[in-house]
């Protein structure tokens, strides 16, 4: 099991009442057939994979409450980055009929879609195991899902790249021809940026991997390399980072890589795989919730 946190913050509760309000628009037209009644309800998982979602429930509840949250008792069962099993029960509800079905659709809507990405992402991370190579995300993630799409690749065992542009500077292509090359790009970064932020160059080719190297960057970025172009790169990489004085390790990072190829990157000496995979290919994993009459 991957064990993740994931920090509800102000931002994520009023996202959290914006998505449950989408749905309800004006009121569930529905409620007069429930209204009054109690109900039991149980979240159920329809395949095999990786759940991720139940943090969200609690604070889910407390926006669609309020302070009356106390109505509805809440019980996971199992927590996230947790393997599970088709027909395994996931957690319980029990409280009015009316407010269980006002959340049921966000609420399993969310967790189907982050428990896909986790499920995604503890597949590739298997086939890693052993290699000591890390399994990173992107920032091709859904607006406004960001935090919650990076959780799930921390449930499933990833890591998480940068959040945001505000991490870490990432020089690209067009970064380096604008600013008229390696050096000079990471020079002015390097004026204006915090003392701890670190200077990642993307390198399209070996000559712009090396020269990223000799500039100083913290890690080089090594995009759409073959496997067995990175098995001749990286070394001449690691001996070029060594003759640096005074700086730490290079980290080495291949991306644009297929997914199909992954132990065969692994096997080249990199550092870390970054992927958008699992966020852009995944599936969501279906689940449901049944529901009963308290006994």
């Amino acid at each position: 099991m991957a064990r993740a946190n994931l920090s509800i913050t102000p931002r994520l509760r009023r996202q959290l009442g914006e998505w449950l309000q989408e749905d309800l628009g004006r009121g569930d037209l529905t409620t007069p057939a429930v209204r009054g009644r109690e109900a039991e309800a149980h979240w159920r998982a329809k395949a095999d994979g990786v759940f991720c979602g139940g943090v969200l429930m609690e604070p889910l509840l407390r926006e669609l409450l309020g302070p009356s949250t106390q109505e509805i008792e809440l019980r996971l069962l199992v927590p996230d980055g947790t393997p599970i099993e088709a027909g395994q029960r996931l957690l319980e509800l029990r409280g009015p009929a009316e407010q269980l079905v006002a959340m049921e659709r966000t609420a399993l809507n969310l967790a189907m879609r982050l428990s896909g990405i986790a499920t995604a992402t503890a597949a590739f991370v298997a086939q890693l195991e052993g290699s000591g190579v890390a399994l990173a995300d992107t920032r091709k993630t859904t607006p406004g899902l960001r935090v919650l799409e990076k959780y799930a690749v921390r449930c499933g065992g990833g890591i998480n790249h940068r959040m945001g542009l505000d991490d870490a500077a990432m020089l690209k292509e067009n970064h380096l021809a604008w600013a008229g090359g390696v050096e000079a790009a990471i020079a002015a970064v390097r004026t204006d940026a915090p003392w701890p932020a670190r200077v990642i160059v993307e390198a399209e080719t070996e000559l712009e991997a090396i020269a990223a190297v000799k500039a100083g960057a913290d890690g080089v970025l090594l995009d759409e390399f073959s496997p067995e172009e990175l098995v001749a790169l990286v070394p001449r990489l690691r001996d070029q980072a060594s003759r640096r004085r005074g700086a730490a390790p290079v980290v080495l990072e291949a991306s644009g890589i297929q997914p199909a190829a992954l132990v065969a990157y692994a096997a080249t000496g990199i550092d870390l795989i970054s992927t958008s995979a699992p966020m852009t290919r995944s599936s969501w994993l279906d689940l449901s919730m049944r529901f009963s009459s308290p006994g």
